[in-house]
């Protein structure tokens, strides 16, 4: 497990008690491409070639597309300010562009106020070096500060772990897991690496399994190929529906209960609540997701949902890193439960 690049070592905790390891799921192998490597570039800035695809867009816009970490309105400000060249020279935002242009963005770092305060939070690091780390989040761990989580976060936590990550935003965090779900996360450590990552995260060669803990009896893997977007009445929640984004799950059974099905999850691409939202679109919501699943006879504290496998291709090295993560305590007890439990006679 690992890049194979002198980490760190496989795991370093502080203040934490990691769960004791538990035998691995074989899960499937990658399938998807390596991404390209990027042009060499100062810290301070970003290089990078416009797709093709851009051709006959506006500038701002296709760099926001090419640059999804900032937002438009930042990108537009970084442009007016003459901070962002196309083949040497100072844009126009409004201008069309071709496709296949170099741009070169000078990153303005964010101003200190409002900004996440550093806290003494207990972080389980699987790996780490000058490039990158990987964390396995415990559920319950909220990854970003927002409305009724100002303090006490995965963010919190990395700024006090590694001061210098108040310089690349967001911290370094390049996807995020919900509060609930536990499991592995990359994050960043310098503005190239995250910009690589997002990159491979964008061309779906980054490949993420999780182990998820379906209601109902699925007797066979599958793919759920449905879009994602906003509910049309709850609007807290997500929910399959014709005009949303692109969202492909792939899954495979790895044990039956019965009352419930052990599955192995990869997705294609990273929508919000994907997992959630599609096995609940099958009939087969998660155990003890308190959004998703109406009638579960099932009890367990949060949903049934860990991002056990973690594949990338190292900003620096080029080299393919896996990364696994077992299963929690009280996801492997709900588990053995399961096992021990007969299961219910027909009528």
């Amino acid at each position: 497990m690992g890049c194979g690049i002198g980490s760190t070592g496989s795991v370093r905790i502080a203040n934490y008690n990691r769960p004791a390891a538990s035998p691995e799921v074989p899960l499937s192998p990658r399938t998807t491409p390596i991404a390209a490597p990027l042009p060499a570039a100062p810290e301070d800035t970003i290089a990078l070639t416009l797709s093709p695809d851009a051709a006959g867009a506006r500038f701002d816009a296709a760099l926001a597309k090419a640059l999804p970490l900032y937002s438009r309105s930042r990108l537009r400000a970084w442009i007016d300010a003459g901070k962002v060249m196309v083949d040497g020279q100072v844009p126009l935002a409004t201008q069309k562009v071709r496709g296949g242009e170099r741009v070169v963005v000078a990153i303005v770092p964010d101003a200190v106020h409002g900004a996440p305060a550093p806290e003494a939070i207990a972080l389980a690091i699987v790996h780490e070096d000058d490039a990158l780390m990987v964390i396995d989040k415990p559920a319950g761990l909220v990854v970003h500060p927002g409305a009724g989580n100002r303090a006490g976060t995965l963010q919190n936590a990395l700024l006090h772990h590694a001061p210098a990550l108040a310089g690349v935003p967001r911290s370094g965090i390049v996807h995020r897991l919900d509060k609930d779900t536990s499991g592995l996360m990359v994050v960043a450590k310098t503005l190239t690496a995250q910009t690589d990552l997002v990159r491979q995260l964008q061309a779906h060669t980054v490949m993420r399994e999780y182990m998820a803990l379906a209601a109902g009896d699925i007797d066979r893997g599958g793919t759920v190929d449905a879009p994602i977007g906003r509910h049309p009445t709850r609007r807290t929640t997500m929910a399959v529906v014709a005009g949303g984004k692109p969202a492909r799950t792939h899954y495979r059974v790895i044990r039956r209960f019965g009352t419930a099905t052990l599955l192995a999850c990869r997705l294609e691409t990273g929508r919000t609540h994907q997992i959630r939202v599609h096995l609940a679109s099958l009939g087969h919501p998660l155990v003890g997701d308190p959004t998703y699943s109406r009638r579960n006879p099932l009890r367990f504290g949060r949903q049934a949902l860990h991002a056990a496998r973690l594949e990338l291709v190292h900003p620096l090295t080029r080299r393919l890193c896996a990364f696994t993560s077992p299963l929690p305590r009280d996801f492997e007890a709900l588990l053995e439960s399961l096992a021990t439990t007969p299961p219910a006679r027909k009528p």
